[in-house]
């Protein structure tokens, strides 16, 4: 991966709201895009926000007429006993019909069939408030996908850096390879003509060791660093090289920061929101619920049969039948009330529930701005010091460069041991090293900065 880096330059943003942007290069944004996209927590995110709009309009959808259609058909076998005034025949004056209980064996068949259409007209305003209640839930689920969103940025940035950082690092250790290296046939040359000793080839054999140990740990940080960005965007080896961009300071150009846009506290709010609206809606039990209802319908009593007892007077039973009984298109129209006046303190106890919901959410959104304004004092606090750190690791580096140029000429003049030349190329690689992680940290501590203000993702530019 080539990059440019180890060395510093201002780099101001665009100022933009409270803010300047964060600059990134394109291969770069891409890579963030790739690890949004990726992203199995965001893509959670999104489908519990699809299941909340889903819920939403099933809310709103009870205002919409419910349809059924139903048919029946039904054979019925029974006895039937009537118990009526005795009453008398004309033909024979005096003599009673029905005297006493009369017994009918009955059977037949009936068909029913219809189209019935339901609505609400008014609920009490309980789903109007059900529905604002989702909505306001998926407006906060919303913002802590966002909240993620900045996450997964910042450890994108991050893990890149930290490659960065092992690219340098390599470069070093080449450098110093190739001065020791050149140091190694000075000194063999040396020994051979008898200006120095077998010590200084050893001492310069050692140093080589342990830049030898310091690749091989290298290579093993290297892969693991390569595993968790193809884990955050899912980039192969040669995508991950292919990814450039300058490994320079970022700036906060505005010290009037405040947690108002943190997607943790605009959640906080949707949720209190969300069971304002709830209470709401449980108060509205009280209130009748008035629905409308019409159709038409179809019934039919065929083949049906009645046999009674012997009755007195005619000394016979009666046989009785019926071919046909229809009642057809039968439309029906109307309108109807629900009032529970009393539900044994059940929505009493639901309305106290949802006040103490209210009360929690609001301590715990006064609780989070507390932190978050903490967290951001630190953060802050912790950017200007990274900002004095590089500037003192900077000019450690530009020392420990010249020493070491210094020594390098000393040491052929004869002028310094090798252990103190050796200590000048030491210090160099520990100094290098010590201001690019300077740098890495400095921008880790502007980009938390700006998350704890919820602006990262409205101030990432390319």
């Amino acid at each position: 991966m080539n990059k440019k880096i180890l060395y510093i330059i201002a780099f101001c943003f665009s100022i933009s709201n409270s803010f300047s942007q964060i600059v990134v290069s394109t291969s770069l944004e891409e890579a963030i895009h790739k690890a949004l996209i990726k992203s199995s927590s965001i893509k959670n995110k999104q489908l519990e926000i699809e299941k909340l709009q889903l819920q939403e309009k099933g809310v709103w959808n009870k205002y919409i007429p419910r349809i059924e259609a139903n048919a029946e058909y039904m054979y019925f076998d029974n006895k039937l006993s009537v118990n009526l005034p005795a009453s008398s025949l004309i033909p024979i004056p005096g003599a009673p019909v029905f005297d006493g209980s009369t017994s009918f064996d009955n059977y037949g068949n009936i068909f029913n069939a219809g189209i019935l259409a339901k609505t609400i007209l008014f609920s009490g305003f309980q789903i109007e408030n059900g529905a604002k209640a989702i909505n306001e839930k998926t407006k906060g689920t919303e913002f802590l996908k966002e909240s993620e969103k900045d996450e997964i940025i910042k450890e994108v940035i991050h893990t890149f850096d930290q490659l960065s950082l092992l690219t340098a690092i390599e470069k070093l250790i080449n450098d110093s390879s190739i001065r020791l290296e050149t140091e190694t046939k000075r000194v063999t040359k040396a020994i051979e003509q008898g200006l120095a000793i077998p010590y200084d080839r050893d001492k310069i054999k050692l140093a080589t060791l342990e830049l030898d140990s310091k690749k091989i740990e290298l290579e093993g940080k290297r892969k693991l660093v390569y595993k968790k960005i193809n884990y955050l965007t899912g980039y192969n080896p040669t995508e991950i090289d292919q990814v450039s961009y300058s490994l320079v300071p970022y700036i906060i150009t505005d010290q009037n920061l405040n947690t108002e846009n943190k997607q943790e506290i605009k959640a906080l709010e949707s949720y209190k929101s969300a069971y304002e609206f709830l209470l709401k809606k449980e108060k509205g039990t009280y209130l009748p619920t008035v629905g409308a209802f019409g159709g038409v319908t179809y019934t039919s009593l065929f083949d049906a049969k009645a046999t009674t007892q012997v009755i007195t007077g005619i000394n016979q039973a009666l046989y009785l039948g019926l071919n046909d009984l229809t009642i057809s298109n039968n439309w029906i129209v109307g309108a109807g009330l629900k009032w529970e006046i009393f539900a044994g303190f059940e929505r009493e106890h639901k309305i106290h529930e949802a006040k103490i919901n209210i009360e929690q959410v609001q301590n715990q959104l006064d609780d989070t701005k507390e932190k978050l304004a903490l967290l951001l004092e630190n953060n802050y606090v912790n950017y200007t010091v990274l900002n004095k750190k590089l500037d003192i690791t900077v000019q450690q580096d530009k020392v420990a460069s010249n020493n070491l140029k210094l020594a390098v000429k000393q040491y052929k003049e004869g002028l310094i041991t090798i252990s103190e030349r050796l200590e000048a190329e030491n210090d160099s690689f520990k100094s290098a090293v010590a201001k690019v992680n300077t740098i890495i940290e400095q921008r880790l501590a502007v980009i938390e900065t700006i998350i704890a203000t919820g602006e990262l993702s409205k101030k990432l530019d390319k």
